[in-house]
């Protein structure tokens, strides 16, 4: 398999683009590998300790058949990529790894990083405006084109607490950038965009002193998550929308 390495300036942390196949399917994999377990909570699976995580593209045929039983598709990519799948989180894409943007943000001994990937032409939307489009029953959906995926990296150990609070802030930089991009809803173009209705954000806490209890933008690690998070996003954004 081929692979391209991101730099990142974070110990006991690498990351790389893995160019694979799956199925007949050529994709492609953005892994982030830790030296040892670390807490993570994710948006599709909640809180666990992994070696891994990771945003996967997924072409557009291969996903409308993975989105009919995802629970199937949970286990046998990373499987693919010979990573045991309990010591993984990971979420998936139509937006292709190359695209995806890395920002990083410090403050003296604090750092935190944002590695995004975002199309937003397929089906933006304004939560609590638009109407849904999907319906989930036993497991299984049908596939969009659009999606935000947001991976944040931090030295700072966070506090569960800290971890969710860090979803809000991630989502409202993520909404900021799509304000100032003026990304309009799909169905409903007179409305502005606060985000896809697929997105997903996988945080990573670090190990670096004391639990952190807050992740607010009126903290210093809030506003490096808020400032990586919207940078990265209006990047990837570009890329890929070529807003």
């Amino acid at each position: 398999m081929k692979e391209k390495k991101i730099h990142l300036e974070l110990e006991g942390v690498e990351a790389k683009i893995i160019y694979h196949t799956y199925e007949g399917f050529d994709l492609n994999t953005l892994l982030v590998s830790f030296d040892e377990k670390r807490r993570v909570l994710s948006t599709l699976d909640g809180f666990k300790r992994v070696k891994f995580v990771a945003n996967n593209y997924t072409p557009l045929r291969l996903s409308e058949r993975t989105m009919m039983n995802y629970n199937a598709f949970k286990r046998k990519l990373p499987r693919a990529l010979g990573i045991n799948p309990r010591h993984i989180a990971f979420m998936s894409t139509g937006v292709n790894m190359d695209n995806a943007a890395v920002r990083e943000k410090s403050y003296e001994e604090f750092k935190v990083y944002c590695l995004a990937t975002a199309g937003a032409k397929g089906n933006a939307l304004r939560t609590g405006v638009d109407t849904a489009s999907y319906v989930e029953r036993d497991g299984k959906f049908f596939s969009t084109l659009g999606t935000i995926n947001l991976i944040l990296l931090t030295n700072a150990n966070l506090s569960n607490g800290a971890m969710a609070r860090a979803i809000i802030t991630a989502t409202e930089a993520k909404t900021a950038a799509l304000q100032d991009l003026n990304v309009r809803s799909t169905s409903a173009p007179q409305h502005q965009a606060t985000g896809t209705g697929t997105d997903n954000v996988i945080v990573v806490s670090g190990r670096m002193g004391r639990p952190l209890l807050a992740s607010s933008g009126h903290v210093k690690i809030g506003e490096l998550i808020g400032h990586a998070t919207k940078a990265a996003v209006t990047e990837a954004l570009k890329r890929h929308d070529g807003l």
